[in-house]
């Protein structure tokens, strides 16, 4: 019965209701996450930062959000979406406030940007509470739709620096503040968990080991530390590429991070909706061959509006797809009781996949002055992953 209970109304709502509430608490964390990146110029300038130390600063919060997820998730099988995400909103206005109040000084910028990543571990709890609201062919559409949230960072690179030059670094950060309390009640107040879901009692390290002896555990986080692993360094280090390399203004920089975050998302519940009618399997490759072919484009340094305008967003897309995708291969190999906790382990895969090629481009780009083989290094990794894709989940294509 519990599968089926999802997308019916309830007296605790409906499957509907709550997958929009779990996405703009989605939407509103990641922004909180992703605050760094887009000041990473005037950070840059005030602090008199070298490449290396901006990519540093950039990636800094995507460590805490991508090890986060893996307790997050565990929690979140025992304690059910709805607490954790007033939770996760509540404490995220900490570090928030704090990092407003450290433009001045590198070193607080990197303890509380650190701490900051609290508020990317948002996924490994929405993941899991949608999923539980929606039958297993319909599963592939919720996380699709619930990823779409991830457009966060869009808002946060388009409209920070914007709010930032209008009001002041402090103010910005206590809007945000204001945001995310007004987002933990009202996911306190009005989300409810499926009446589908059921709390696990068991102990958590006992949880977490068992997903890691799941082959599927270490599979879909090979795949997703590629997919969203690029969308969030993109997300994160794109306003410094784009200004290091193309000389824009920071404004200019976040509006088309901004763009390549919409495109990503737009593509992340087509991935989900698509893999639900031709399986995750071919979705994945796509997502991959695709990357593959438009970071050698990008490699290549082309002019700034077209060809590189075009490729970051046909990038963009291919990632995004691919985001939409895995969960949906997670939702047909692992156990529904399990969601929560393997989404945890996969959710950190993915962070951690973007945590790392910011740090490496503020070194390639010190060492050479230039980004491409950063751009190689990606074109190559995807087109392996691809190859393992082809042949891990030959019986997973429908």
């Amino acid at each position: 019965m519990g599968a089926e209970v999802g997308e019916r109304d309830t007296r605790s709502g409906t499957a509907g209701a709550n997958l929009a509430l779990a996405t703009a608490a989605f939407a509103l964390t990641f922004w909180a996450w992703n605050l760094v990146g887009p000041l990473s110029r005037t950070y840059t300038q005030e602090l008199d930062l070298s490449p290396s130390q901006t990519s540093l600063l950039v990636a800094f919060p995507v460590l805490v959000g991508s090890l986060g997820r893996i307790p997050v998730g565990s929690l979140t099988d025992r304690y059910g979406g709805r607490l954790m995400f007033t939770v996760i909103c509540f404490v995220s206005i900490v570090p928030t406030f704090l990092v407003g109040v450290s433009s001045g000084s590198y070193a607080m910028l990197l303890v509380w940007g650190f701490f900051l990543g609290i508020a990317g571990t948002s996924f490994a709890v929405g993941i899991p509470f949608v999923n539980a609201w929606y039958r297993a062919g319909r599963r592939g559409f919720a996380t699709g739709v619930f990823g779409a949230g991830m457009g966060g960072t869009a808002l946060s690179s388009f409209l920070t620096p914007l709010l930032v030059e209008a009001t002041g670094v402090l103010t910005t950060h206590l809007l945000m503040c204001a945001a995310l309390a007004a987002m933990g009640a009202v996911m306190w107040v009005f989300s409810r968990n499926s009446p589908a879901w059921t709390p696990r009692t068991e102990p958590a390290l006992p949880g977490m080991r068992d997903a890691l002896r799941l082959k599927a555990t270490w599979q879909a986080s090979l795949l997703y530390a590629v997919a969203f692993g690029g969308f969030v360094a993109f997300s994160t280090y794109l306003p410094t590429l784009l200004t290091m390399a193309y000389d824009y203004a920071q404004t200019d920089a976040g509006v088309r991070t901004a763009g390549f975050a919409v495109a990503a998302v737009i593509a992340r519940p087509v991935g989900g909706i698509l893999s639900d009618r031709l399986g995750p399997v071919r979705v994945c490759l796509a997502s991959f061959l695709g990357t593959c072919v438009f970071a050698v484009v990008l490699a290549l340094h082309p002019p700034a509006e077209f060809p590189a305008g075009a490729a970051f967003v046909l990038i963009a897309l291919s990632l995004g797809l691919g985001t939409g995708a895995v969960f949906a291969l997670v939702a047909k190999l692992v156990d529904p009781s399990r969601v929560g906790t393997v989404t945890g382990l996969v959710g950190a895969a993915g962070g951690l996949g973007g945590y790392f090629p910011p740090l490496l481009m503020g070194v390639v780009y010190q060492a050479t002055g230039a980004y491409t083989l950063g751009f190689v290094l990606l074109a190559a990794v995807s087109l392996a992953v691809a190859l393992y894709t082809s042949r891990a989940f030959r019986g997973v294509s429908a």
